[in-house]
C-alpha cells in the first residue's frame, strides 16, 4: 500500500511483513501541475539491460508527456565498460511515443535538450546519478510550467 506522507516522500507498507520503507523521492503528483511518474525499467540505450543504474520518470503536463531516462555501470563480461565516450552514466529526455497510450515509452528519435549535467565520468557513481537524474527532472518540469513544449 502506498500513501503520500509529505510531498517530497512516498511511504510503502508491504503487506507481507507490513515495514514501512520511506524513500525521498517525489510523490507521483505534485502541486505544480506536472505529474511525475516513477517507473521501473530503463527509459533509453540498448544496453540498458546491462546496467546496474536505471531510472525512468515520465513527466506529464496538460497533453505533453516527456520521459527523462538515466542508465549507467553498464557490465559486459565481468567488467564495467563506459555506456558512451568518456562516460560510466547518463541522462536523456525524450518526448513520449505519440500512439503510445499505456506506456508512453520514450520515443528515441525525439530528444529534448537541457541546460544540467547530463554524464558522470566515474564508476560507483550511483548517488550522483540520482542526483543528476534529479536535476534534470527538475529543470524540465519548471520549463513545462513556464510554457515550453519543447
Amino acid at each position: 500500500m502506498k500513501k503520500q506522507t509529505n510531498k517530497n516522500v512516498v511511504e510503502i507498507s508491504t503487506i507481507k511483513n507490513n515495514e514501512t520503507a520511506k524513500l525521498g523521492i517525489g510523490a507521483v503528483s505534485n502541486s505544480s501541475g506536472v505529474i511525475r511518474t516513477e517507473r521501473g525499467w530503463a527509459g533509453h540505450f540498448i544496453g540498458a539491460a546491462s546496467c546496474y543504474f536505471r531510472r525512468n520518470t515520465l513527466l506529464s503536463y496538460k497533453d505533453i508527456k516527456i520521459v527523462v531516462s538515466t542508465v549507467g555501470l553498464m557490465e559486459i563480461n565481468g567488467k564495467f565498460e563506459k555506456i558512451g565516450v568518456g562516460r560510466y552514466y547518463e541522462t536523456m529526455a525524450f518526448h513520449s511515443k505519440y500512439n503510445d497510450t499505456r506506456y508512453h515509452d520514450a520515443d528515441v528519435s525525439m530528444e529534448i535538450g537541457f541546460e544540467s549535467p547530463w554524464a558522470i565520468s566515474e564508476l560507483d557513481a550511483d548517488d550522483k546519478a540520482n542526483e543528476m537524474h534529479e536535476a534534470v527532472v527538475d529543470e524540465i518540469s519548471n520549463k513545462l510550467k513556464d510554457g515550453y513544449t519543447f
